[in-house]
């Protein structure tokens, strides 16, 4: 029986290996994706491959990460210092630029699994930074099934080669991938020194525990909401078809302290990179329970066991291979929180916020540096408003929902990279009006100073984040190049000189402007 302080305890310190990884992870990697912008997640599971313990990292990496550790211990038989890499959206991963690491944590027994996923700057594919407006995942990358890239120790050279071959920038993905395998040994490291430090029954025993708390903590949160059926829908931008949209419908069905999220209805998928493979829906519709827990809890294996997420095979929300699926983890997981909140506002009405922003506003794009005679890519999100509350209005200029990365800062970017930020400004007045307002978005203008092949990915250019009780909507999102305006989803060449200027939207208001 583990006390409460002691399961306190034990709880601190396995969330403190896997923040422990993510430095390590940041301060050792090269892209300023990762080093700078934090675009990575950490997290300890235990012997049988459930999460235990993620670091404040990234809702939708996190939430999808047990399903990659499942696939890699199903798929190979996994030794102590062992490193499994796997990128494959359809066994668990997201899109193809996160690549996942799993390795087994041994001692005179498994003691457990640390995992890491990163956002690499570039994994091949038909356009710079590998999130091109594909219509199947073949133009979007090379993916990874659950291989051993490191054995005993020592890495396989030839699938480093293989892998390394296949990307824009192979030097710097080389070396992120090693700056991963570091936070790997960093977290094996740290859970044998608690083991040793508390012994394996008692270390075991906490980490069951914490599961079962945390599950009753998350059905006394579903318990509370008044049982019924609650409905939403909202929309996804097409890629290909300007002012068409793809729906996502979802039913959300309370009973007692369960929950079934049902999206039947929901557009099948599509020859866009809009589909969502499971594992992002099932981490989205977390993301918004865990939101709802008015106490501290571990996010953990435990606060999935109460909630049943359906999604129809083909559908937008669970594709099927070979489905194009880049946006699916970066927009869709957006719209997929939407809509479950949309669904809880009627069962909560004092607690749901109006519509953040609902996009991650990607930008793309590669190119040749003169400076540094090689090719580079670039990757990043930029934030916007988030929506008013009950409670308080939004804020300004964040990252809202399932992403939760950094700021790249402008010295570092045009350190690293043929390009000037030429303006980074909030919008001022793109929050939706309301007793408490929506936040404001950000206008951010990248000054190109090389030819560049980018891409531009963001939703809400055409249909606004919705406001709540009696709240205004916030304003559409902007994308221009050469004061030309771009869709919401947009390929495009630059030329040197040439100005891309993303403007994000803002949050919904909530309840009547006074």
């Amino acid at each position: 029986m583990i006390d409460a302080i002691s399961l306190s305890v034990f709880r601190h310190r396995l969330e403190a290996i896997a923040e422990e990884m993510g430095e390590a992870l940041a301060r050792t990697a090269s892209s300023p994706n990762i080093k700078e912008r934090r675009d990575f997640s950490c997290a300890v599971f235990d012997s049988t491959g459930r999460l235990i313990a993620q670091a404040a990292h990234i809702p939708v990496h996190l939430g999808s990460m047990p399903m990659s550790v499942a696939a890699a211990i199903e798929a190979r038989d996994i030794s102590g210092d062992d490193v499994v890499v796997v990128n494959d959206p359809f066994a668990g991963g997201t899109h193809l630029p996160d690549v996942t690491m799993v390795t087994a944590v041994d001692g005179d027994k498994r003691y457990g699994y640390v995992a890491t996923r990163a956002h690499h700057m570039d994994i091949g594919g038909m356009s710079p930074g590998s999130m091109p407006l594909a219509v199947d995942t073949y133009q979007e990358g090379i993916a990874i099934p659950p291989v051993t890239i490191r054995r005993g120790g020592v890495w396989n050279d030839d699938l480093l080669d293989v892998l390394a071959r296949n990307v824009r920038t192979p030097d710097e993905f080389r070396s992120d991938l090693r700056a991963q395998a570091a936070a790997q040994s960093t977290g094996e490291t740290r859970l044998r020194a608690l083991v040793a430090r508390a012994g394996k029954d008692t270390t075991f025993a906490a980490m069951a525990a914490l599961i079962d708390y945390s599950e009753r903590a998350m059905r006394r949160t579903i318990d509370a909401i008044p049982d019924g059926t609650y409905e939403a829908d909202d929309v996804m931008e097409s890629a290909t078809e300007p002012g068409r949209v793809h729906r996502i419908r979802v039913n959300v069905i309370v009973k007692g302290s369960s929950v079934s999220v049902d999206f039947a209805g929901s557009d099948p998928q599509v020859g866009e990179p809009v589909n969502a493979v499971i594992s992002i829906t099932a981490s989205a519709v977390m993301y918004c329970f865990v939101c709802l827990m008015d106490i501290d809890v571990p996010v953990n294996a435990g606060c999935f066991a109460p909630i049943d997420v359906l999604a129809p095979l083909g559908s937008i929300v669970n594709a099927k291979p070979p489905a194009a699926v880049s946006a699916g983890n970066v927009e869709t997981s957006q719209r997929i929180v939407d809509v479950v909140f949309r669904a809880l506002a009627v069962a909560l009405p004092d607690r749901i916020p109006a519509a953040g922003q609902g996009t991650m506003n990607n930008v793309t794009f590669g190119g040749w540096d003169p400076r540094r005679q090689r090719s580079f890519s670039y990757y990043e999100t930029v934030g916007g408003g988030m929506g008013g509350s009950p409670k308080s209005p939004g804020l300004s200029g964040v990252h809202v929902a399932m992403s939760n990365t950094w700021n790249t800062p402008v010295e570092a970017l045009e350190y690293e990279l043929p390009v000037q930020i030429e303006h980074y400004r909030l919008r001022p007045g793109s929050g939706g009006k309301g007793q408490n307002p929506g936040g404001d978005g950000i206008d951010r203008g990248y000054r190109f100073l090389v030819p560049a092949r980018g891409t531009v990915i963001s939703e809400r250019r055409q249909v606004a984040p919705w406001g709540l009780a009696g709240g205004q909507p916030g304003a559409v999102g902007e994308n221009r190049l050469r004061d030309e305006p771009l869709p919401a989803k947009a390929e495009f060449d630059a030329n040197a000189g040439d100005l891309l200027e993303v403007a994000s939207p803002g949050g919904g208001g909530w309840g009547p402007p006074s």
